[in-house]
């Protein structure tokens, strides 16, 4: 078999000369497309489950979120385990599949299953899935430096969750942008109790005045001259003043406003978390990359994107990078790049020094880089990522 494929190629060395270009050829588009990271992704296959119940305990979250949602999670197809976690307003759980088992699958089986829990949760409890990544999708991270000293913590994390999260989230790749730092702001309306007793108010009045009083409501349409005019009532809030002026009940003809018995302002709201760069407090933001994409790529574009939306950042703030695994990433591929390089120039000078005989030297040696992009052909097709390990095992078969 071996000598007439021998043969075979002697007799058709224009073919066989093609063949090879073509193959080189095909190394080197699977080259450019292979993913490449710096560290090899060991994670498991997992779904990231969580649910918010504020201000419960750790106990109560366990008895009514988490062992819920552990045990109807658990009958799930290929799940391995499930491990929860149970803190103050918070319940997280991560779902453990098979490896055999698409991870795009799994998440449409959970989000199934979490649809049809019907009342098994508390009132007003949604559980949600997390983001479609692994532990090594945090690959960036940046902070809004602000130069001219006439933003506060709470304008900054404004601009980061109504601005630059957004224009982020839209980059191919990413998953997920996380918030973090400064204080998401809110209308905060402080109610006297003294004044609730004066004017014989409850504070359940007031909730429902505050709620009744913040929303548009829709109307039909006036047909006058034969133009067609679209009724609407516009009471979504805008500022304190529109909450200041919500009438609570009427007395002696008269209304009694919510200022008369409380007093409206922005504040921000409940935090467990801040992010210091320093010393000082700050305001930024984490990139996570979707599961399987390509890290160096989906920097690049993140970075890309920072820069056209820096025009659209208020005046002496810009967006400063704390985190930034491209040049772990550069400095990997670098190292093993050089070593692919003096492994190659070492076996040709020894074929040299052994052969002597430049034909015989050029059929040894040229497979050599043939090979390497014939890996990265098998690579591209069994979606292994181009990192330290698989670029070390090519190295050392070469060596």
């Amino acid at each position: 078999m071996i000598a007439a494929i021998i043969r075979w190629s002697l007799n058709n060395r224009f073919l066989v000369l093609c063949g090879f270009i073509a193959l080189c050829a095909w190394g080197v588009v699977a080259l450019r497309r292979v993913p490449i990271d710096a560290i090899p992704d060991l994670s498991e296959n997992q779904v990231i489950v969580y649910a918010d119940w504020a201000g419960r305990s750790p106990q109560e979250v366990e008895d009514q979120i988490t062992y819920p949602l552990s045990v109807s999670l658990q009958g799930l197809a290929g799940v391995k385990t499930v491990r929860a976690t149970s803190m103050f307003g918070f319940s997280f759980l991560t779902v453990i599949f098979e490896d055999s088992v698409d991870t795009y699958f799994a998440r449409t089986r959970v989000l199934e299953r979490l649809n049809s829990l019907g009342n098994l949760l508390p009132e007003n409890v949604t559980a949600r899935l997390g983001p479609d990544a692994t532990g090594l999708g945090w690959i960036y991270q940046y902070y809004l430096k602000d130069d001219s000293g006439k933003q506060d913590l709470g304008s900054l994390r404004a601009v980061q969750d109504n601005f630059v999260r957004y224009q982020l989230a839209a980059v191919p790749g990413v998953a997920e942008v996380a918030s973090l730092g400064g204080f998401v702001r809110q209308y905060q309306v402080e109610v006297s109790s003294l004044k609730l007793k004066q004017f014989n108010v409850t504070l359940g009045d007031v909730m429902d005045a505050v709620a009744r009083s913040n929303r548009n409501v829709g109307g039909k349409t006036v047909e006058e001259n034969g133009a067609e005019y679209i009724v609407r009532g516009l009471g979504l809030v805008q500022n304190e003043a529109d909450l200041e002026i919500i009438p609570l009940q009427a007395r002696g003809g008269k209304p009694l406003y919510l200022r008369d018995v409380a007093h409206v302002r922005i504040g921000g709201d409940f935090r467990r978390g801040a992010l210091d760069v320093n010393g000082r407090e700050v305001v930024g933001g984490i990139v996570i990359m979707r599961y399987g994409g390509n890290a160096f790529q989906v920097i690049a574009d993140v970075k890309a994107r920072l820069a056209a939306l820096a025009p659209g950042l208020p005046p002496g703030v810009s967006v400063v990078s704390t985190y930034d695994r491209s040049g772990l990433i550069d400095r990997a591929i670098d190292t093993l790049k050089h070593a692919l390089t003096e492994e190659i120039i070492l076996v040709t000078l020894m074929h040299i020094l052994f052969l002597f005989h430049f034909r015989s030297i050029l059929v040894v040696t040229l497979p050599l880089p043939a090979s390497i992009l014939i890996s990265f052909i098998l690579m591209d097709r069994f979606g292994i990522p181009s990192h330290i390990m698989s670029l070390t095992g090519i190295a050392i078969s070469i060596g």
